[in-house]
């Protein structure tokens, strides 16, 4: 192979890094999550006939969400304090 074609090789893969990074780290990925957590909780809840399913599936959600808008945060300190190049 020649070198064009190996860093056309690599720029490619870089893209589909970067896609597959903003994805990770999205919004809009966090809120289907969630979105999928509250469905499949409510679920759970209606069929083991716990009450309220629709109110009490909110409060695992939630938590589901600040626990993954708040690891950037987490990520940062990480970075700074314990990973040292």
């Amino acid at each position: 192979m020649d070198i064009k074609n190996e860093i056309k090789l690599i720029k490619k893969r870089n893209i589909k890094v970067e896609i597959d990074k903003a994805w990770e780290t999205s919004y809009f990925r966090k809120f289907i999550i969630a979105f999928l957590t509250y469905f499949v909780i409510v679920l759970f809840f209606y069929f083991a006939w716990l009450g309220k399913p629709f109110i009490n599936a909110i409060v695992p959600t939630i938590w589901f969400l600040l626990s993954t808008l708040s690891m950037e945060v987490f990520k940062k300190i990480w970075i700074k304090y314990i990973f040292k190049n």
